[in-house]
């Protein structure tokens, strides 16, 4: 599909792969729709995107706000993207160091973001994607976001590996089940990425965690996501595959 001319929304804009993705998607000729926490820095991300990228705040675990931001992109034209880069962490073990088990409020509030606010973007955008015309066999593309942690989740990460491995699951189910409305549905698993989250790590782990991926050797650019995001809108093919994005690393216990 070609994003020129198209409407895109991207959760997770304000900053980070969101924002990433936004930029890269803007430069290509779509009309953006980004959305993040009313908190968040979404205003200034929308004006230094520009090319009338547009920001509408919004918690994706709610079903009144996504379903705001999806009728205000709609107000602009038809609804042929959608990429959910929303998300966040969290350290949970299931037993801690004395003996007691993890924060159970912890773990719900995580999987409640990842896992619940991905399945309210992914039918919400379905229902505004679906009521679009055809356009070249399609009618349009969502990507969701999980992580290398789906698969190899580390110690301490029992919510966020649970909650995007739910996010994997969903994939290919989805695209089985959105098919006959000639909507796709992928999703990109990345790995060690230099993101806001990681800008709070000494420079010292940085450059650890950058050398521990095979190659490249480094920490992954938010616009190496966007780039395979772009891919997989433009790509008719591409559909119900979670795509690792990670410089073939495979993460440790700890």
């Amino acid at each position: 599909m070609k994003i020129e001319g198209q409407v895109a929304v991207v959760t997770g804009g304000a900053s980070g792969l969101g924002r990433a993705c936004a930029e890269r998607l803007a430069e290509g000729g779509a009309t953006i729709f980004i959305t993040d926490l009313p908190t968040s820095a979404g205003e200034d991300a929308a004006a230094a995107i520009g090319r009338g990228c547009r920001f509408v705040p919004g918690n994706v675990r709610s079903e009144e706000d996504m379903r705001a931001v999806f009728e205000q992109a709609r107000q602009a034209g038809p609804v042929r993207a959608t990429v959910h880069c929303a998300g966040r962490g969290g350290p949970v073990r299931v037993l801690d160091k004395e003996g007691r088990p993890g924060s159970l409020a912890t773990y719900e509030e995580i999987v409640q973001t990842n896992l619940i606010g991905s399945f309210n973007v992914l039918r919400l955008a379905a229902e505004a994607i679906a009521r679009t015309e055809p356009a070249d066999g399609e009618r349009g593309v969502i990507v969701l976001t999980a992580s290398v942690a789906a698969f190899e989740g580390q110690i301490g990460q029992i919510p966020y590996a649970s909650s995007k491995a739910g996010v994997v699951g969903m994939t290919l189910v989805a695209a089985r089940d959105l098919a006959s409305r000639l909507i796709r549905v992928c999703t990109v698993a990345p790995g060690t990425f230099d993101t806001p989250l990681l800008a709070r790590v000494p420079d010292a782990v940085r450059a650890e965690l950058g050398r521990s991926v095979p190659h490249p050797a480094r920490l992954g650019a938010p616009s190496e996501f966007a780039a395979l995001v772009e891919h997989v809108i433009a790509n008719p093919m591409l559909n119900g595959e979670t795509i690792r994005l990670d410089g073939a690393i495979r993460m440790p216990p700890r």
